[in-house]
């Protein structure tokens, strides 16, 4: 089967492809065989109507386009394997030539692969923060844990800071009542934030039965940015009192018999987090290092499809919240425009895609393989990061057709996982950091445990953390209920 490649662009290209007409011939045999099995004509039974009575009724071309466009998937992709290609989107098919007895031509434009150069891993050198663990994170972990198993006890005095107070609410503008601005029984403790601006020195001096009518912005729904009437009725406030830490709370929230034990475990749970979170930043500078030496022209239409993606959730993502993103922006600390963030989502849209392309590159390159323990991992990396169990995280997967794009997502994670292995990482002060054989809790494993594994097994995956094997083992400090530090990264 003759076929010809012209290179439009380093990333667009054009199969030229001649089907010899005999080629055809299976598939002609069986378009005829299919149309006379619909269709109705006087004096023959159905299947049973000839090719020459096919022909003369609807066209001798009927049949021959009908067999082109069966054949058409698996020739064009001897077409794309003899010339080498990697095609990146669905081909532009267009016939250009069809006619019985005669060889078929048919020509294929899409995007392809660019060549390019992948650097040598070893030179790449990047630099992380240091970890620093604040005695403040600390005590913040503490006081979560003691306000989890805190004592609420109602009182008939005005509220201050630090009390939980639960009231209803009211937003009127020019007298009526805003859309969605009511609502019942909301609790709320007083100086913890993320209400509308004036509410803490409202509820403030508030007592049971207290009504107050203050005026601010809204902060949600499709007045937001809007001034209103707020009108808050307190229906009761009551006091917090906090556990002393000592031994005894110790041994109620974790597993341990003293509170230097527990804190000490806390410690090790924070210090674990912030070896994740640091190798996950060098993750991103390492992929970043990457693709900033790589110089390839981008597939215009496989970027296009990745800007309006971009564009379409973050429109999507807005519209479900009752903003537009001209609220969204004035709401946020960084001045831009519009169209400056419109062009930063297009920018990084374009990074991304030039390091899928990369990654998938470098996957070839070195045959990065898939087993089942990496679906595995991936299964629990994403039931952990969304709450959820792995089997629901596999159904979501098969009722959404997500198999291939978890598959592809692996192997980019392993790919990268060669190049941070290789990579030299230091953090601010110099000191080298040691990514290659930290585990998915924040854990080392030992050096030799860790060349034991198979070339290219990811620590830390492109988006989560996934655990190596499931152990049974008591709940730490940090871990009972739902626990303020995390051992694993999410």
């Amino acid at each position: 089967m003759p076929s010809t490649v012209e290179q439009l662009s380093p990333s667009r290209a054009k199969i030229t492809v001649e089907v010899p007409f005999a080629d055809l011939k299976p598939h002609l045999d069986k378009a005829y065989k299919e149309i006379a099995q619909q269709v109705q004509i006087p004096g023959f039974r159905p299947g049973h109507v000839p090719a020459t009575i096919i022909d003369q009724r609807f066209g001798p071309g009927v049949a021959l386009e009908q067999a082109l466009n069966e054949a058409l998937p698996d020739l064009y992709a001897a077409a794309v394997t003899e010339h080498e290609l990697v095609p990146l989107t669905q081909p532009e098919i267009e016939v250009t030539k069809l006619e019985v007895g005669e060889t078929v031509e048919f020509t294929a434009e899409m995007d392809v692969r660019p060549d390019f150069m992948i650097p040598a891993f070893d030179a790449i050198e990047v630099e992380v923060d240091p970890i620093e663990s604040t005695g403040e994170e600390l005590e913040e972990q503490v006081k979560i844990l003691r306000e989890r198993f805190a004592t609420n006890t109602e009182v008939d005095r005005a509220a201050a800071e630090g009390d939980l107070v639960t009231f209803d609410l009211k937003a009127t503008k020019d007298g009526e009542l805003v859309e969605g601005g009511e609502a019942e029984g909301v609790t709320y403790r007083v100086g913890a934030g993320g209400m509308v601006e004036g509410m803490d020195e409202a509820l403030t001096g508030m007592k049971a039965g207290d009504t107050k009518t203050f005026t601010s912005a809204l902060v949600g729904g499709t007045a937001m940015g809007q001034e209103a009437d707020i009108e808050v009725t307190v229906v009761k406030v009551q006091e917090q009192e906090l556990p002393e830490v000592d031994d005894d709370f110790a041994q109620m929230v974790s597993e341990f018999d003293t509170a230097e034990e527990m804190y000490e475990d806390l410690r090790d749970n924070l210090a674990r987090l912030h070896r994740v979170d640091q190798a996950n930043a060098a993750r991103d500078k390492v992929l970043e290092a990457v693709i900033k030496q790589i110089d390839m022209e981008l597939p215009e239409q496989l970027l296009a499809t990745e800007v309006e993606a971009r564009n379409n959730q973050v429109d999507q993502e807005l519209a479900q919240a009752g903003m537009t993103l001209k609220q969204y922006l004035a709401d946020t600390e960084e001045e831009q425009t519009e169209e400056e963030f419109r062009a930063d989502l297009a920018e990084r849209a374009a990074d991304s895609v030039k390091a899928q392309l990369v990654l998938d590159r470098i996957a070839e390159d070195h045959d990065v393989q898939i087993e089942q323990t990496d679906l595995t991992e991936h299964l629990f990396a994403r039931a952990r990061a969304n709450r959820t169990s792995p089997e629901q995280e596999m159904q979501h997967m098969l009722e959404h057709d997500h198999t291939q794009d978890w598959m592809t997502e692996i192997r980019r994670s392993k790919a990268l996982a060669l190049i941070l292995g290789a990579a030299t990482v230091k953090d601010a002060d110099g000191n080298v950091v040691d990514v290659k054989n930290l585990q998915p809790d924040g854990t080392f494993a030992e050096p030799a445990d860790a060349e034991a594994e198979a070339e290219g097994e990811p620590v830390i995956e492109a988006e989560s953390a996934a655990p190596a094997e499931e152990k049974p083992a008591k709940k730490k400090a940090a871990e009972k209920d739902e626990a303020p530090v995390e051992a694993a990264a999410e």
